[in-house]
């Protein structure tokens, strides 16, 4: 999956008001941040920080900041929460909560319709990480999105960036 095409499934999904706001959601998450399934199940409502100016998704550190359809998209999604979580389930505070009672939503039920979003969740968290390497340092980019270095600056190498020789750390003195 190409850059332009995994924008074009972002923009259609970001669109698509027949989809539910959570198979969207999640689908924004794979297409902007390259996180597997296993991951943005166990976001909490708590890793969703809105600072009055910006929301920010907190994957690494630093949190990652959600740009605005997609943002609008994320605080319409919380504020529809209550109304689609069971009664059994009411006080959790997971992002994506699960049937059961104090868990978050399975994985394997989000695959399902992302697919048929047309959103092929490996092959666009690929794409995603291998684009993102190649804009900003492989550390940053691991921080961040809570990524290993060692992953980042394999999939930098295999994508032919050229952040090979970048010292992180705090470089202001």
């Amino acid at each position: 999956m190409g850059q332009h095409q995994r924008l074009a499934t972002l923009r259609r999904v970001l669109g698509n008001d027949a989809t539910p706001l959570r198979i969207r959601v999640a689908a924004s998450f794979v297409l902007l941040f390259a996180q597997p399934l296993t991951r943005i199940v166990r976001l909490t409502t708590d890793d969703i920080l809105d600072d009055g100016q910006q929301l920010h998704l907190r994957l690494g550190d630093p949190p990652s900041p959600l740009p605005e359809p997609v943002a609008d998209l994320v605080l319409n999604y919380l504020r529809s929460l209550p109304a689609h979580t069971l009664a059994v389930n009411l006080s959790t505070h997971w992002l994506f909560p699960g049937r059961r009672p104090s868990q978050p939503m399975n994985p394997a039920t989000l695959l399902g319709p992302l697919r048929d979003l047309g959103v092929p969740a490996q092959r666009a968290r690929t794409s995603a990480i291998r684009h993102l390497v190649l804009q900003a340092p492989a550390p940053v980019i691991a921080k961040a999105l809570g990524y290993y270095d060692k992953t980042t600056a394999r999939l930098v190498t295999e994508a032919g960036g050229t952040w090979s020789r970048y010292a992180p750390g705090d470089h202001t003195r």
